[in-house]
């Protein structure tokens, strides 16, 4: 029955695939397997997208995640300390989180401010405003405008940033689950 219903659930041309594996016995699991998959396919995808978007515009050979560091150092217009672009970004690598800065203020695309272990900041200089001002209109130019040409995708996007923020906590969730009963 659990097949029946697991071929029900695909598209037509996908019938007779095998969706059975270790991860995906049962409907909720071949779900959730597929969606993380795709997940992990477009956090890839968006990963290059990024570095190619900002090497478009500066000679700064970034990964997707320095990139995102860098736009949000920018966010508001207002420094960020580490905890900040930890929070906003959802890591607890601090350590790799300080390698990515060096490398930004190595670029001379962000400035550090302040001492002490509270006081620091970091916020982007003159040099990082025209990178991410540049990134944005390239952003606008290729991604938003094809997104904007397929009919009704904003209210599809509305709803996929919904659906990944309550994953997001779910997953936050059933992590602190498993640290807690994690054998040896």
């Amino acid at each position: 029955m659990a097949e029946k219903n697991i071929q029900t659930q695909k598209d037509a041309p996908l019938r007779g695939l095998d969706w059975h594996w270790h991860l995906a016995e049962g409907p909720a699991e071949v779900d959730t397997t597929e969606l993380e998959f795709a997940l992990m396919r477009t956090f890839e995808g968006f990963g290059r997208w990024q570095s190619e978007c900002l090497a478009s515009v500066c000679d700064l050979a970034a990964t997707g995640p320095e990139n995102a560091l860098l736009h949000i150092i920018r966010m508001n217009e207002r420094p960020k300390t580490i905890k900040d672009l930890a929070r906003l970004t959802n890591r607890d690598d601090v350590p790799n989180i300080q390698y990515s800065l060096r490398k930004l203020i190595g670029a001379g695309l962000v400035l550090r401010k302040g001492s002490g272990r509270s006081g620091v900041t970091y916020e982007v200089t003159e040099e990082g405003r025209r990178v991410t001002d540049d990134y944005g209109a390239l952003r606008r130019r290729l991604l938003i405008q094809a997104v904007a040409n397929v009919p009704g995708f904003g209210d599809r996007l509305a709803e996929a940033t919904r659906t990944l923020n309550l994953l997001s906590g779910i997953y936050e969730e059933i992590s602190r689950v498993a640290a807690t009963h994690r054998r040896g």
